[in-house]
């Protein structure tokens, strides 16, 4: 009984002492994670098993011996290239844009010298967006910039694109500059089909059938030459349009106002167009006889205006009795861009009494067009200069007799004046020979393809 009661206090004492040591080590293990807390450079993931993979459990407080072979498995060197994007403010330099990014001034100036060896760094605009590359600093760098800089790191390059299938990309050199190479973009284009019915704007009906604003003033464009968008639509109209759509690398649409065939259908007569290689990185739209869709002269050489006044006989609105008006009027804000309606030189700028500023355009030696009550001139516009259809020659104003900003517009032939609205314009290029045997072939392709594309929104990827 004495052995039997002696074995039982020892067997207490024991068990007493590994509860004291099991109570000590967990304390430790506590102290161990706070200290552990208030060291940033280390982590309670020090404690995690090395079963689950973690390399610093091999240097750990509850581990003793020599370094883990797990520790040289950890890859050294800098720590990899960070990108971010930082939005041109207005006023910006390019300088000051990567200064707010973290660049020194010299790095700065290196890196923009290198740059404009591919673009020129002026035609960066505000709300344009740079990439900008850093390799992130150490904690304590971290702390000192914290708030100074746009990227917390040191600067190691930037990125920008000036179309949406290109990137210049300057980086730094082996040496102390840096170097800038033009890289091309990875896109992805679909071919996509559309149709609707027109009940109150072509835009509204487009935008339902999915098209982009992009898609939409395109093909307005396309047909802007026979069609009056601003009577000449009507409800239960129809259109039809096959286009691609160019997506990049993060899913976005970056293009979509490349026709290759549309055709709208008024007051039931079916109006198709087709898009046509020149062979030399031109195009131009044709319809099924190969005959140029653009017209030699435009019958409405301004975007987004109304028109205000049709051409006849007229009360004046400023001299108050009825009078012959000899052009059309298209009222639209101060300063909205006008456009040379066709190819030729300018045989008049300047004042001409009522007409307030004035503008006159020969094309040929039949046409001539006319511009009044304008703003101002577009740059470099004079007598005798050379323009192109679709180029700026000025801006609306209310100059001379007007009551309002609006355009007038008038077209003459032999220095006659003519309905813009009603008369028949002269015709542009017609395809002939070889060229117009290789339009038909390649229009009866694409109208193939458009019957076999599903209808509605559907994409499907072009080969």
């Amino acid at each position: 009984m004495l052995l039997r009661g002696i074995g039982t206090i020892v067997g207490l004492a024991a068990t007493g002492a590994l509860g004291v040591g099991y109570l000590m080590s967990t304390s430790a293990a506590r102290v161990i994670v706070l200290d552990f807390d208030r060291k940033p450079p280390f982590s309670t993931l020090a404690l995690a098993p090395l079963s689950l993979g973690n390399p610093t459990a091999a240097t750990g407080p509850e581990t003793t011996g020599p370094q883990s072979p797990l520790l040289a498995s950890v890859p050294k060197g800098p720590p990899p290239l960070i990108e971010t994007r930082i939005k041109v403010r207005s006023g910006d330099t390019l300088a000051a844009v990567l200064t707010r990014a973290g660049a020194s001034n010299s790095e700065a100036h290196s890196a923009i010298k290198a740059f404009s060896t591919k673009h020129d760094p002026r035609y960066i605009r505000a709300g344009q967006e740079l990439k900008v590359s850093y390799r992130p600093g150490s904690a304590e760098e971290l702390a000192a910039n914290a708030g100074l800089v746009a990227t917390p790191g040191s600067f190691h390059g930037f990125a920008f694109s000036p179309a949406y299938d290109k990137e210049v990309r300057v980086s730094k050199d082996t040496g102390p500059g840096f170097k800038v190479a033009y890289v091309l973009k990875p896109l992805k284009r679909h071919v996509s089909r559309a149709e609707g019915v027109i009940t109150s704007s072509l835009y509204v009906a487009g935008r339902k059938a999915g098209l982009t604003g992009a898609t939409l003033a395109e093909l307005i464009r396309a047909f802007s030459w026979d069609v009056d968008f601003q009577r000449g639509i009507r409800r239960g109209d129809k259109f039809e349009i096959m286009y691609n759509l160019i997506i990049n690398e993060d899913g976005k649409i970056v293009r979509s106002d490349e026709i290759l065939f549309a055709a709208l259908t008024l007051q039931d007569q079916r109006q198709p167009i087709y898009r046509f290689s020149d062979g030399h990185g031109g195009f131009e739209y044709f319809d099924t006889k190969g005959n140029s869709a653009q017209k030699a002269l435009m019958r409405t050489p301004i975007d987004g205006a109304r028109l205000s006044s049709g051409f006849g006989r007229r009360r004046h609105p400023v001299l108050g009795y009825t009078k012959m008006h000899r052009g059309v009027d298209f009222a639209a804000p101060r300063g909205t861009p006008i456009y040379a309606a066709g190819n030729g030189i300018i045989d008049f700028a300047g004042r001409k009494g009522g007409y307030g500023k004035y503008i006159r355009i020969r094309h040929n030696g039949t046409y001539q067009t006319a511009y009044a009550h304008m703003s101002g001139y577009g740059r470099g516009m004079r007598t005798g200069r050379r323009v192109r259809q679709g180029q700026i020659i000025g801006y609306v104003g209310t100059t001379g007799r007007s009551t309002g900003n609006h355009l007038h517009y008038e077209i003459l032939r032999n220095g006659r004046q003519l309905n813009p609205m009603r008369m028949k314009m002269p015709s542009g290029r017609k395809l002939l020979g070889k060229e117009l045997t290789r339009f038909h072939a390649f229009r009866k392709a694409l109208d193939t393809r458009y019957k076999l594309l599903p209808k509605g929104r559907a994409l499907v990827a072009q080969n």
